[in-house]
């Protein structure tokens, strides 16, 4: 289903569901590391605090999915996962260096293992599951 705007840009309406899905499963990943890493460090969980420890990575992770041009394909492990998870990581550590905020090594390699394993982990879950849907109803 497609629909013209008053700029006559067409929108395929029907492809919006799994970029939505994406980004929402994106930003959820990336906040659930957020507020376990808060936790696990007795930092609290005010908003202020969750938002101001997220945003570079939620920054981050936009700027992968820019890169990757991850609305095209964006449950595809790669481009889009792969993306997602080093515009995340790399990017996010960047803008909390350049912040102000902290960066210690063992950081970098909870949340490059954290960020890889959510962000493409539900991927590959999704990729599993759509192929058993498929195997099961058949031809």
């Amino acid at each position: 289903m497609t629909t013209g705007l008053t700029t006559g840009l067409t929108v395929n309406l029907g492809r919006m569901r799994p970029v939505r899905f994406a980004v929402i499963l994106d930003c959820g990943c990336v906040l659930l590391f957020v507020i376990i890493g808060r936790a696990s460090h007795v930092k609290g969980e005010s908003l202020a605090g969750i938002a101001s420890t997220a945003w570079p990575f939620l920054v981050g992770l936009a700027g992968g999915w820019l890169g990757a041009r991850a609305w095209r394909r964006p449950v595809g492990l790669f481009p889009a996962g792969v993306g997602a998870w080093l515009g995340a990581a790399v990017l996010g550590m960047v803008l909390r260096t350049v912040s102000g905020q902290g960066t210690a090594f063992a950081f970098i390699g909870v949340a490059l293992a954290f960020l890889g394993l959510f962000l493409l982990g539900w991927r590959l879950v999704a990729r599993l599951a759509g192929g058993y849907v498929r195997r099961l109803r058949g031809p």
